[in-house]
């Protein structure tokens, strides 16, 4: 394997160069969240005091008109709140398609970690993983790269490793979130506020295209993005079932009242309960619940 060379990249095509903030557009397929809140605002203050002390990194679009960002999609947006003109940029020249999308991908997993990210994301990850487009060698030159940037020290990489192991996750697990990959982003959203669970998020994975997008229609709140009806595992398995069945309907399931279980009474400790759900809505707590028992669980 060819090790990353800095001196090459900085060569006269991957300079640095000053690019006008209206000139940049994000990635075509940019799925991670964009920092919010006091993380935001700590990078705007940086960056209106400092300036953006790493360059982003972009390729041309566009016949050269605009540059789309790969890595610093974060830096663009505190970059415009804080009224900046331009951003130092490495622009990349020729990239493959699956070269590209390992830039955006590796970026995000060093900069926020893998367990930061939204079940969605982890699920892209993971999929990402899996494909066979995806160069070891190539990959790891670029994780070398990404470590350069940012002062940290290379690393080795065994191509052997499974995906599994390297997250720290069982393989059932896994499974899991590589079919929530294939949802929609409507149902996707379900799982990240986690009103979804992932075994009920399973099974609508293998509904077509635009049967996840009439379940999604059907039963999302429009004032909230949220669900209007609870999805359990068991409602997820019959909804499964009615795609092949043309004597019922998704509308039918949905308006049906499920039977009530029996529940059992846990008590939480106040000091958990108001570090993780003081603002939580109650009916979004048992859903959290069982969402994080069946993670706990599958990693057992």
């Amino acid at each position: 394997m060819t090790e990353f060379n800095f001196g090459a990249m900085m060569s006269q095509e991957n300079q640095i160069k000053q690019i006008p903030v209206d000139m940049l557009v994000p990635y075509h397929n940019h799925q991670f969240t964009l920092y919010q809140g006091e993380r935001l605002d700590d990078m705007v203050e940086s960056i209106k005091t400092n300036g953006v002390m790493t360059p982003i990194v972009v390729q041309p679009v566009m016949n050269g008109e605009k540059y789309e960002i790969l890595i610093g999609h974060n830096r663009w947006n505190a970059s415009k709140i804080a009224g900046r003109e331009t951003v130092p940029a490495i622009i990349k020249e020729g990239l493959t398609d699956e070269e590209a999308e390992i830039y955006v991908i590796e970026s995000n997993l060093l900069q926020r970690g893998f367990n930061e990210l939204k079940i969605s994301e982890q699920a892209r990850v993971l999929a990402l993983r899996y494909e066979s487009v995806f160069s070891q060698g190539k990959r790891n030159d670029i994780i070398n790269e990404l470590l350069e940037l940012e002062g940290q020290p290379k690393q080795k990489h065994n191509s052997r490793e499974e995906v599994g192991a390297e997250y720290g996750l069982s393989r059932n697990t896994v499974a899991r979130l590589l079919r929530v990959d294939k949802l929609n982003d409507g149902i996707k959203a379900w799982v990240d506020r986690r009103e979804l669970s992932i075994r009920a998020a399973v099974e609508l994975s293998y509904l077509s295209e635009n049967e996840q997008e009439k379940i999604a229609k059907l039963n999302t709140d429009t004032s909230s993005g949220g669900m209007i009806k609870k999805i359990s595992e068991k409602l997820a398995k019959e909804i499964r079932k009615t795609a092949n069945d043309e004597n019922k309907s998704f509308n039918d399931l949905l308006s049906e009242k499920e039977k009530e279980t029996s529940t059992k009474s846990v008590k939480i400790n106040s000091n958990i309960f108001e570090k993780y759900l003081t603002n939580v809505d109650k009916k979004q707590i048992s859903s959290i619940i069982e969402n994080a028992l069946e993670m706990y669980f599958s990693k057992l």
